[in-house]
């Protein structure tokens, strides 16, 4: 069906097709007998995906990243779809719009996207508030988990209203979400990846540890996780790493979007693009990099998310086999359709079956392993 449907919705612009998208899983989120049909069909448990990490229980490993549901409109209507979890936002302290049109484009013959969108949601008090309306993280049915990022209007220097910044959005998100992930990665945000250097992001994530680990606001504590660049040297990324691992953060998702266009079929449409992040396929050799290493220096005990180029159950395993707990798609949902999430859970259940393997943890970090 989507096969057919997919040549209207890429005739037109892509932020209004997404914008379509979102309105067409209206009757899922809203209608419960509707939505309960849809799970019933789609989410079907598999004890095989089961996945369990940060002390949380994942029907599946397969998650949709941060991005497609930036405010919270459809939670349950994508946790309906199949998915293993849902990552809302990102959102940012301030209320915010789009960076100027034209910010989205689409890479057809790459399946790949390229977006400078910066961070437009509805602020981080709203869009948490929106999500106690769908019932909070319980009421989506699947773990929950809100991405954290910097408002436009706050410079990088000084380095304390950053701070301030992301723990005013910390706070409204430990509130409600299953757990966090601060976005300090994304290329669409001016010096934003400036965080990502050692001792900045100590004093940030320092911060919101301490704020994560305080109850006087009524607030609890929430597995915390740092979203990461595609386009560090091994040594910036080490580094940061090590600071990962002496905070105590629970772990990592590995990879945001890239400014690289190497290797790419359509490389005139990504020059004519212009600025942005790149996601898809052409990340997805570089993502299992970054997830091989995150594992190497993080150890056993860490989570790690592991985005890029997912499209099908093999990329998957290769994810998972290199060192990830748990995968997430976006720009394979926008090409895919709907119905991703049960495929991809299907064929990966048939594809354990066949390892005659028990679980998703028999196979995290098993690349160099004949299973």
């Amino acid at each position: 069906m989507y096969s057919l449907v997919r040549p209207l919705l890429f005739a037109l612009d892509p932020s209004l097709a997404h914008a379509m998208g979102l309105a067409a899983l209206a009757p899922i989120e809203y209608v419960a007998p509707i939505r309960m049909a849809v799970r019933a069909l789609c989410a079907r448990p598999r004890p095989r995906l089961v996945t369990r990490a940060m002390g949380l229980t994942f029907p599946s490993p397969i998650g949709l990243a941060a991005g497609f549901d930036k405010n919270a409109r459809r939670p349950r209507a994508l946790a309906a779809l199949g998915f293993g979890h849902i990552e809302l936002g990102t959102v940012t302290a301030r209320e915010q719009d789009p960076s100027p049109p034209p910010n989205l484009f689409r890479l057809p013959k790459d399946q790949a996207l390229i977006n400078r969108l910066g961070f437009p949601n509805d602020g981080a008090d709203r869009v948490t508030r929106r999500l106690v309306s769908h019932g909070g993280a319980r009421g989506v049915g699947v773990p929950v988990g809100i991405s954290i990022g910097k408002s436009r209007v706050v410079a990088i220097d000084p380095l304390a209203p950053v701070i301030a910044d992301y723990v005013a959005s910390f706070r409204a998100a430990r509130a409600l979400a299953d757990f966090v992930v601060v976005n300090v990665s994304s290329p669409n945000t001016k010096d934003l990846r400036a965080l990502q250097d050692a001792a900045l992001a100590r004093e940030l994530l320092s911060a919101l540890v301490g704020e994560n680990a305080r109850d006087s606001t009524g607030g609890r504590r929430v597995p915390l996780l740092v979203k990461i660049a595609p386009d560090q040297e091994e040594a910036h990324l080490v580094a940061l790493f090590a600071v990962v691992r002496e905070l105590g953060l629970e772990g990592v998702v590995a990879t945001n979007t890239t400014v690289s266009r190497a290797g790419l079929r359509d490389p005139e449409t990504a020059v004519a693009a212009g600025a942005g992040g790149l996601s898809g396929p052409p990340l997805r050799a570089r993502a299992l990099e970054v997830v091989r290493a995150a594992r190497r220096e993080l150890g056993a005990g860490a989570t790690i998310f592991g985005v890029g180029g997912v499209e099908t159950a093999d990329d998957v395993l290769a994810f998972i086999r290199a060192g990830a707990n748990l995968v997430q798609i976006y720009t394979g949902f926008i090409y895919g359709g709907p119905s991703i999430p049960f495929r991809l859970a299907k064929d990966l259940d048939a594809r354990l079956a066949a390892l005659d393997v028990s679980g998703i943890a028999d196979i995290v970090g098993t690349e160099h392993q004949s299973l």
